[in-house]
């Protein structure tokens, strides 16, 4: 796969000699880190570019792109040749995503899914290793290619080419808790944390002053220590306090992994803080402040801030609102229809949250709806890494009923118009009960 990336760049920076470039990406963390590499790369080299976010690549998005453009896909396109065949112009993808269909003529593409037994790699993780073949220079990238990684959830089976990215990154890897921000004192990790959640604690002041009471972890001077500050006994009795709340059989050793911490504006931080950021300002329509927080500007960094509180507000609203929303739940799934009382934007997210909060057994797919003005968004989510490849089944629903579907095998989605909202929730549940059955 690196000898195909670096033949790619040659063909790209030939290709793209006397023309302008049109770029392409997806508006989650790894496709926001995608386009920042990439336009830092770019301008580097002194190319004339555009840059466009998507949410998701629907019919409209090609039938406006230019022709006398070369065009490069980030992060997405792997699964629209259908669209892109029809396109009379150079194409270029960097992209991770299943390839579903041939590739059309007038595409060059470096996806994983091309390579036998090549290690899973994210957008933003392609995106960097092309901008270092473009230049050397780009090295200097590498700390947005980790921040898409983690965004992507990747970072729990990196292999060679990844533990090298890391390396060029200078991101520092320490053990500790599952949750995050880890650089923020341990009672603002409990009530706004999206991976591990906890009745009664998550979303409430009240209730996460109550739960460290329980458990003798007092502030100091006022403060609560970071979750990286902890002693081993105060991590050992919040580990022992928060496997008790959870429903299945897991170990307190399953809540301790890996966590990335990188210097950001001068200042260490949780890399998984900093990909939550980057998707609330992308998913609050505000990309472009997104992309230049990525590239440490100081005015999109106040604006990020603000932008994030709102966002976690807002999660912390949706999750209060759940237990009125309706319900469809069998053994193996739960489709949650939020209509308009969760925005669309944040839907995807509540579903991760659904999927890690110990709440369902491993296998049990989550579908989270919301209305998206006359389409409806559609996230789903495995719980666990033990069920039926989530995508294939949206799929599978999408080529009976229409839309647009992308994602991975356990967390993927799909838009769907409102007017087939009912005849979509009958073959969704149609498809389930048959796909899970077979498991």
């Amino acid at each position: 796969m690196l000898a195909s990336i670096k033949e790619v760049a040659k063909q790209f920076i030939e290709k793209t000699k006397n023309k302008e470039i049109q770029v392409i990406s997806h508006h989650d963390t790894d496709g926001i880190t995608s386009a920042a590499i990439m336009s830092k790369a770019l301008s580097r080299l002194n190319k004339n570019f555009s840059l466009r976010i998507v949410k998701q690549l629907e019919e409209e998005v090609f039938t406006k792109l230019p022709q006398n453009k070369v065009i490069l896909f980030l992060d997405l396109a792997s699964n629209s040749f259908n669209y892109i065949k029809n396109l009379n112009t150079e194409v270029f993808i960097l992209d991770h995503h299943e390839i579903t269909s041939e590739i059309p003529s007038n595409v060059t593409i470096v996806n994983p899914h091309l390579f036998q037994e090549a290690e899973e790699i994210s957008g933003a993780g392609l995106s960097y290793l092309f901008a270092k073949e473009l230049d050397s220079q780009n090295t200097d990238l590498a700390y947005l290619a980790v921040i898409g990684m983690v965004g992507d959830t990747l970072e729990k089976n990196i292999g060679k080419i990844y533990t090298s990215i890391i390396k060029d990154s200078k991101v520092s890897v320490k053990k500790g808790i599952l949750m995050y921000p880890a650089t923020r004192p341990v009672n603002k990790v409990l009530e706004y944390n999206s991976e591990i959640y906890i009745p009664g604690v998550t979303g409430s002041s009240t209730g996460v002053t109550d739960f460290l009471r329980d458990l003798d972890i007092k502030p100091v001077n006022g403060q609560y220590k970071t979750l990286i500050e902890l002693d081993k006994e105060e991590i050992s009795k919040l580990l022992t306090a928060i496997t008790l709340q959870r429903s299945d059989s897991g170990s307190p050793e399953d809540l301790i992994g890996n966590i990335y911490l990188v210097n950001f504006f001068n200042k260490l931080e949780d890399v998984r803080q900093i990909s939550a950021m980057i998707n609330a300002c992308s998913r609050s329509g505000e990309s472009g402040t997104a992309i230049a927080f990525c590239l440490q500007n100081k005015k999109a960094k106040t604006k990020a801030d603000l932008i994030y509180t709102k966002h976690k507000q807002s999660i912390v609203k949706a999750l209060e609102n759940l237990p009125k929303l309706k319900k469809i739940e069998k053994k193996n799934y739960i489709i949650i229809h939020a209509e308009d009382k969760i925005k669309d934007t944040i839907i995807g997210t509540i579903a991760s949250i659904l999927s890690n909060s110990r709440e369902y057994e491993d296998g049990k797919a989550i579908i989270a709806m919301a209305y998206n003005d006359t389409k409806i968004k559609v996230s789903a989510r495995v719980v666990g890494k033990n069920g039926k490849n989530i995508r294939d089944v949206l799929s599978s629903v999408i080529e009976e009923v229409g839309g647009e579907v992308g994602g991975h095998q356990f967390a993927a989605g799909c838009l769907v118009e409102k007017n087939k909202e009912e005849q979509f929730i009958n073959t969704l549940q149609k498809t389930l009960e048959i796909e899970l059955v077979k498991l």
